[in-house]
């Protein structure tokens, strides 16, 4: 009966528009966009935690930066993050750029996405155009279509302007997918924008991979370090980041002391 009333609401906020659906089963609420891969899921039980692997993988760039101040959002989804972001962050903005007007309106219905205020604001707009001069010190990338990000979000103007977008220090996390074909190419890219900064994450159940793109950062991160912010970080917010930790060695050149973010030219 729930999943009914859900569906029910769902068409009057989308019309009668195919490519966007929401749907309810076993206490979970899921958004699809294009095609049947889960773009955001909410928990009815509890509507601002991350209910999603990779976004709470996502959250990991907390490691590189803890003090986020001005965050930049390219996709809104549910709003899971933006959420999160909200509640947990208090001394950060955040601005999502949403190219997807009925995706803002179904995510305001329907996910628990609070109303703008003076730490939130979300507005419409192609979020690679949304990208000025050092405008935020945190990144966030999330734009897919079914399974795929568009072109427009993996070409090499993309994350050169992304890289001029970010005060340093600065961090660009972005979702990928484990399979996708031009996985390689698009962290090339970041890579030739980023100057090699660029670290990658597996996600813990989901099949994807979360990269971080560091500007202004050190080159080099102590494991003692990370580990320790892990833990400072854990107990605030709730999230495994002592497991990010680990993930982050299954990706990266390390050695027994460091995590290398810019590996020597002769490495």
């Amino acid at each position: 009966m729930k999943r009914t009333a859900v569906e029910r609401l769902a068409r009057h906020v989308f019309g009668n528009a195919p490519a966007l659906t929401v749907s309810e089963a076993r206490g979970v609420r899921t958004l699809h966009v294009g095609g049947e891969a889960v773009q955001s899921a909410m928990r009815l039980d509890d509507p601002h935690a991350l209910a999603l692997d990779y976004t709470r993988c996502m959250m990991a760039f907390l490691l590189f930066h803890p003090e986020p101040r001005e965050v930049l959002m390219i996709g809104l989804g549910g709003g899971s993050l933006a959420k999160f972001m909200h509640r947990n962050l208090r001394a950060a903005r955040t601005r999502v750029v949403e190219l997807d007007q009925r995706i803002v309106a179904v995510a305001r219905s329907l996910f628990h996405l609070p109303p703008d205020d003076a730490r939130l604001a979300v507005e419409i707009g192609d979020g690679a155009e949304a990208l000025s001069a050092e405008c935020a010190d945190v990144l966030l990338v999330d734009g897919f279509d079914d399974e795929s990000l568009p072109g427009t979000l993996v070409s090499q103007a993309f994350f050169d302007a992304a890289w001029g977008a970010l005060a340093g220090p600065g961090v660009l996390a972005m979702n990928l997918m484990s399979d996708d074909p031009r996985l390689d190419r698009v962290l090339r890219r970041m890579e030739a924008a980023f100057g090699g900064a660029v670290l990658c994450m597996p996600a813990l159940s989901d099949p994807n991979v979360i990269a971080f793109a560091l500007k202004g950062a050190p080159t080099r991160f102590s494991w003692q370090a990370l580990r320790a912010r892990a833990g400072r970080l854990q107990a605030r917010h709730g999230l495994p980041f002592a497991r990010y930790v680990n993930q982050l060695r299954r990706m990266n050149p390390c050695d027994a002391h460091d995590l290398i973010a810019v590996p020597s030219p002769a490495a």
